[in-house]
């Protein structure tokens, strides 16, 4: 079926573009990365005065939603700009709040959550660590048919990107019990995949422009490096799986959206497609920029040691979902045969909810 983005919705994409671009994530990251979230924070008010938050908050608690693609199209430049904390367990809080049935939870925390005035972490599919409870101003932990509020954490963790800081959620109290606890927790995991993949495209696309920006410029044996056949068809490589990638995620937000069977398996598949393509842009940069990419000084590196943890995020359970009955593994669109062997052997080492 074709599909394209309505008008609105890539004006809205282009108005989160240029509010990113104009904000210094980077600034914000490496101040994130030291546990300083004051510029953070500001950014998620900013995010919040365009909607975007309200987007995962229906309507009779402040929001605008559910609207999974639009959410979609929001991570994806969310993604693009490096976007600092919890925010794809924000969104994921925010559908399993509104799914578990407890009107007092959902009225203390949707408005809030609408209006950027509260980061909430979530630990569900067997995830021990949460992402940024530090910053968070609570923490939802789904445990079999159980939910657990808490605000407390144990001591903070770094993972391979620096403004991605884990830690155990401790103590708590019960929130909720039964079947509607297992049912949200499902939906909002799956949500928090389709998330996690829009930010990996948007990753992805932004690997690519700068690498094909820094290739214009880079010289050696008095030519551009851009000309040279062999970087051209890497670079080409990398757009091939990044194109291949995005209508992945747009399908799987309308799957989402209306509650189709395959779901899912259509989320896995978007998300497995996006993590490799994203990956597949950051090797391409690292190599392509020469000694340049293998240092931290340049805000390069914040949008490399992005490309793994988004990759792996999920990276088990989503390929479980995307074999077929019979056993064989299905097609998904990936950068390549090497690309496809690093995945399987890197899968799982990224703790956290996604």
């Amino acid at each position: 079926m074709p599909f394209l983005l309505t008008e609105e919705q890539r004006d809205f994409a282009r108005t989160l573009d240029a509010l990113l671009g104009a904000a210094d994530t980077a600034t914000a990251v490496r101040a994130w990365a030291a546990g300083e979230h004051k510029p953070g924070r500001a950014l998620w008010t900013r995010l919040a005065e365009t909607g975007v938050f309200a987007l995962a908050v229906p309507e009779e608690h402040d929001g605008m939603g559910p609207l999974p693609l639009e959410l979609a199209v929001s991570f994806v430049e969310l993604g693009r700009h490096a976007v600092p904390g919890p925010l794809v367990e924000t969104v994921a809080a925010a559908a399993f709040l509104d799914r578990l049935g407890d009107a007092g939870a959902a009225a203390d925390w949707l408005p809030r959550i609408a209006a950027g005035d509260a980061a909430v972490g979530l630990c569900a599919d067997g995830a021990p660590f949460a992402l940024d409870a530090d910053a968070a101003d609570t923490v939802l932990v789904v445990g079999g048919d159980t939910v657990c509020r808490t605000e407390t954490h144990g001591p903070v963790q770094a993972t391979l990107d620096p403004a991605r800081r884990v830690s155990r959620p401790l103590g708590g109290t019960v929130l909720a019990r039964g079947p509607a606890v297992t049912a949200a927790a499902g939906h909002a995991v799956a949500l928090a995949r389709l998330l996690t993949a829009a930010q990996a495209l948007g990753l992805g696309r932004a690997l690519l422009t700068g690498t094909v920006d820094y290739v214009r410029q880079r010289t050696q044996f008095g030519r551009a490096i851009g000309s040279f056949q062999a970087v051209k068809h890497r670079l080409a490589d990398v757009l091939i799986g990044l194109e291949f990638a995005q209508p992945l995620v747009h399908a799987a937000a309308l799957a989402l959206a209306g509650g189709a069977p395959s779901a899912g398996a259509d989320v896995a598949a978007a998300k497995v497609a996006a993590g490799e393509a994203c990956y597949a842009a950051a090797r391409a940069a690292l190599q392509l920029h020469g000694a340049v990419g293998y240092t931290d000084e340049p805000d390069l590196s914040l949008w490399i040691r992005k490309a793994r943890p988004l990759r792996d995020a999920c990276a088990p359970s989503c390929r479980r979902w995307i074999r077929p009955l019979d056993g064989v593994p299905a097609p998904v669109p990936r950068p390549g045969a090497a690309g496809a062997r690093r995945a399987h052997r890197g899968a799982g080492r990224c703790r956290g909810l996604v």
